[in-house]
């Protein structure tokens, strides 16, 4: 069977790949390189290009035997979609219809989306399930919303049957060290912290210590890329074997504080992390924490990364080693 990953260039994408060639499936990339890094696509076809380009996609499922899509192409940076919500609802939105409209008229019928735990904005409860309230407080979440809308018409319509995968903090790295996270600009927590050890980084900032947690700092759900990438193929597998659309959050379901991150990743690295205080991040909630148990139920899914601790020495590894220079 071959699988179409667009964005599999990226962080999530590249692992998802490897997990799919390592499940024997044949894999073709679509990336465009925008972000993503030719050296993160780890073998199957690989073709440049973007979702704008529909000549472009009807040749691929035209000459591919393409029987699923998993769709991870996305502009992703919170901050800059309230700066230019144009470009976001552009490319997560406008482009991916491209990509349904050309697995429409190729009779392709099932999508994996990479969505978020945006959608849900504030949470009004922890740990947060797929039936709380909609409510994105970023264009970014509301692009990713509008595209979850969109698919469920073109499933009531077109019988297109998709998964969409709500993400809450990807983190970590392949164990084996062939690939990793490396974004420009880097806006996660783990990597910063870690080429701040590096001295990659003159500072390291936490954004807000007066916050109604435990410490005061922010607390997120941390979740292993490799268990992410699991479950992509699993839930693709499931809508093969005829299970109907479906949303799932996915996320360890523990969340840790800013602070416990930079503790862990001391123990891991053995040095000293210091740290300064800044000012609050606008729309920044204090605690972000999922209920996966209706994945781990339907799909079997289980983390092979429950602890924060594999999940930071796993991206140590990585970094460490040199990365991607």
């Amino acid at each position: 069977m071959k699988v179409m990953v667009t964005g599999g260039a990226g962080y999530i994408g590249s692992h998802v790949v490897k997990a799919l060639l390592g499940s024997g499936y044949e894999v073709l990339v679509l990336d465009n390189l925008d972000k993503g890094h030719r050296e993160a696509v780890v073998g199957g076809d690989f073709i440049e290009g973007d979702l704008a380009d529909k000549e472009l996609l009807d040749d691929i499922f035209s000459g591919h035997d393409i029987e699923g899509v998993i769709h991870l192409a996305a502009h992703s940076l919170v901050g800059e979609s309230m700066e230019d919500p144009g470009k976001y609802y552009d490319n997560n939105v406008s482009r991916g219809l491209n990509l349904l409209e050309a697995m429409i008229n190729n009779e392709v019928e099932y999508m994996v989306f990479s969505s978020t735990a945006a959608v849900y904005g504030e949470p009004e409860e922890i740990p947060i399930t797929e039936e709380h309230p909609l409510q994105p407080t970023s264009v970014y979440g509301e692009s990713k919303l509008f595209y979850e809308k969109i698919l469920k018409r073109y499933d009531q319509i077109h019988g297109l049957q998709y998964t969409s995968l709500r993400y809450f903090n990807a983190a970590g790295a392949d164990p084996r060290g062939e690939i990793g996270e490396a974004h420009e600009p880097e806006t996660h927590l783990i990597p910063i912290v870690l080429q701040t050890v590096l001295g990659k980084r003159d500072e390291l900032y936490i954004f807000g210590d007066d916050y109604p947690t435990r410490d005061g700092t922010c607390i997120r759900d941390y979740i292993h890329v490799n268990d992410l990438a699991r479950c992509h193929i699993l839930a693709l597998e499931a809508l093969i074997e005829g299970m109907p659309s479906r949303i799932y959050n996915l996320g360890n379901g523990e969340g840790y504080s800013v602070r416990e991150v930079i503790k862990t990743a001391e123990k891991v690295t053995g040095q000293k992390i210091d740290a300064k205080i800044g000012k609050r991040r606008p729309g920044d909630p204090a605690a972000l924490v999922a209920s996966a148990e209706k994945a781990k139920e339907e799909l079997d899914w289980k983390p092979e990364y429950p602890d924060l601790e594999s999940i930071i020495e796993s991206a140590w590894n990585w970094h460490s080693s040199g990365g991607f220079s």
